[in-house]
């Protein structure tokens, strides 16, 4: 087989290929390329938006590694991303990269509030959020919820980030990330 005919598959298995962002906005900030592995050693670090061309995936794998029990370890993270998407075929059927793009355009929030003072006085007005970090914020919010779910919980990490994401793709109020979206998205309409 030629080496442009040959798909690169993510652990071997999954296939980027057909494949698409359907939110306008974030279409430039998740990043599909292949790769073979997630493991970009902080290329992208010290360039201004590099992190865009981080695979979405590696970047799911980087917010794992909050400080706490994954600190600092990126194979370990890697691990459990591998689990979580043998989880979600599982029980979805469907591509696990599809899943998780789903996951990052359905908890993206939109708008947020800030705070504005204004002759000693303080109040909170609604903004736009950058598309750069509307991915940032939901591959936060699906960490996190996922974290903090699986606290003192004898479920493992796996099955509940698996189940975090997919209840995210489906828009399910139910998991973490979408109903901190539309919390913020409510404050912020209420402070237009």
């Amino acid at each position: 087989m030629s080496k442009e005919n040959q798909d690169i598959l993510l652990f071997g298995k999954w296939s980027f290929k057909d494949i698409e962002v359907q939110d306008i906005g974030l279409k430039r900030y998740v990043n599909l390329r292949p790769v073979y592995v997630l493991h970009s050693m902080g290329r992208h670090e010290h360039g201004r938006f590099h992190k865009s061309e981080v695979n979405i995936v590696e970047r799911l794998v980087n917010n794992l590694m909050r400080p706490g029990k994954n600190a600092a370890k990126k194979a370990r993270a890697i691990n459990v991303v591998k689990n979580v998407f043998e989880i979600i075929n599982l029980r979805t059927g469907r591509n696990p990269i599809e899943i998780l793009v789903r996951a990052v355009e359905n908890s993206a929030p939109c708008e947020d509030t800030t705070r504005i003072s204004f002759g000693g006085i303080v109040y909170h007005m609604s903004v736009d959020i950058s598309p750069q970090r509307r991915v940032d914020l939901a591959l936060r919010l699906l960490c996190e919820g996922a974290r903090q779910k699986a606290f003192s919980n004898p479920q493992p990490l796996e099955e509940i980030l698996a189940e975090e994401l997919i209840l995210a793709a489906n828009k399910d109020i139910k998991s973490h990330a979408v109903s901190k979206r539309y919390e913020m998205e409510r404050v912020a309409m209420a402070n237009r």
